[in-house]
């Protein structure tokens, strides 16, 4: 598992050294696009690589002034983003054809601030569960992860510092710990979601991949306008260490890992108890259940459409999703929303700012390329509360293989889990 981008700078480097005149943008891009052509045959990471687009971009930036907080660094986009000029198939052949002709609204900043659109990275079907063609590039023979499959296995690769990605039960988490790479979901609607495919809309989120935590909060800042830089220093943070409700569903290889390495920062930091009572640890349990029939109702509505005109060609899996989620009654439905909303509310009653908690990011290692891309149910429960998570590449299986430590905080404290998720990496990670 050879890390293939500590060669090439990261983003705040890269944004560094046009400043200073030590590089150009088409300089930049270049270096990424010669990584792409050298790894993309066999790692499948890309829907469409825009080179020409790219360099155009790159060059008129070079021409001007510094545009912005990511003026100059090449980033890759989910195909589930519309990017004017670019394929938008979403992972399904039914829109194998399509061109979109804007840019969705989290793109456009980007670009606004200075970034270079490299391309389109490979998604699942439509953000759902039918694996993407794409393979991981630090675990042979294992899933990426999904949905943002190629975003994930873009950076990890070094094809690109920064790429956008989305989440709605674990999307960017699950591919980020199973790539070793930085994955950060902000809080719920952080990020502009227009022009973005919807799967449900409860719970659809704009986040990020990098290979620093710095790299990432930068690539947010840029999207929604926050300063989200890592704070040093613990500050007046409460950290603890939480198995969550969903322990069970750890590998055996994680719970080890977990154990060793909660035992470790014991020993580097003063850890309290988590912020949850005893009532709500246990509501949070049947969260996973909650949070997979609101997703199904949802995506039904969402994919309406395409579940009209052209049914055969969605996967089985999305099909009985859809079907799953079409068959609930209006009862379940108001039910499960009352539910989600008083979740929501209790979670943020019984927690105060500052409280951070770290839980596993997945339950073990990347399961076999052929298994599907692995199970989110560690993520599940903190996507339907809206909380943001970011996971570092902390843990190790027997094998080597990278599993990652997912930080959580409460809604609205993005700043907060970024800082953590830094210190943490800067104390325990080592990196793919």
């Amino acid at each position: 598992m050879k890390d293939r981008s500590a060669d090439l700078p990261g983003a705040l480097e890269t944004c560094r050294a046009i400043a200073q005149g030590e590089w150009s943008a088409e300089a930049a891009l270049r270096a990424r696009l010669d990584r792409c052509a050298a790894l993309e045959d066999d790692l499948g990471a890309w829907v469409h690589i825009d080179a020409a687009g790219a360099l155009a971009a790159a060059r008129a930036l070079d021409q001007g002034p510094v545009r912005g907080k990511l003026h100059g660094v090449p980033v890759g986009v989910k195909d589930i983003f519309a990017v004017r000029d670019l394929p938008w198939r979403c992972g399904s052949p039914i829109w194998r054809d399509r061109v979109a002709d804007f840019d969705a609204g989290a793109v456009a900043l980007a670009r606004q601030a200075g970034a270079v659109i490299l391309g389109k990275t490979e998604t699942t079907e439509f953000a759902g569960y039918q694996p993407a063609r794409t393979r991981n590039p630090v675990v042979p023979g294992a899933t990426p992860g999904g949905s943002s499959a190629g975003s994930a296995a873009a950076v990890a690769a070094g094809m690109v510092p920064i790429a956008l990605g989305t989440q709605t039960s674990g999307s960017i988490i699950r591919p980020a710990s199973f790539c070793g790479v930085v994955g950060f979901k902000p809080s719920f609607d952080l990020i502009e979601t227009g022009g973005i495919s919807v799967f449900a809309r409860s719970f659809d989120t704009v986040g990020v991949f990098a290979r620093t935590v710095p790299d990432a909060a930068l690539a947010v800042e840029a999207l929604s306008g926050l300063e989200l830089q890592p704070e040093d220093g613990m500050g007046a943070i409460a950290l603890s260490t939480l198995r969550s409700p969903v322990w069970d569903a750890a590998s055996p290889e994680m719970q080890t890992a977990w154990v060793e390495f909660a035992d470790r920062l014991a020993l580097r930091t003063r850890l309290r108890h988590a912020p949850f009572s005893e009532g709500l640890y246990d509501a949070m349990a049947g969260i996973p259940a909650l949070h997979a029939r609101i997703m199904a109702a949802e995506a039904a509505q969402a994919l309406a459409y395409e579940a009209m005109i052209a049914p055969d060609q969605l996967s089985q899996g999305l099909q009985a999703q859809i079907a799953q989620g079409a068959a609930q009654s209006s009862a379940q439905r108001h039910a499960d929303r009352a539910q989600m909303i008083a979740l929501r509310q209790r979670a943020m009653a019984e927690t105060r700012p500052g409280d951070i908690w770290l839980t596993p990011a997945t339950p073990g290692a990347a399961p076999p390329f052929d298994s599907g891309t692995g199970d989110p149910i560690f993520n599940r429960i903190w996507s339907l509360l809206g909380f943001p998570c970011c996971t570092v590449p902390i843990l190790r299986d027997p094998a080597r293989r990278p599993m990652g430590v997912q930080v959580v905080g409460r809604h609205g404290d993005d700043r907060a889990v970024l800082s953590v998720a830094h210190w943490l990496l800067e104390r325990f990670g080592a990196g793919v």
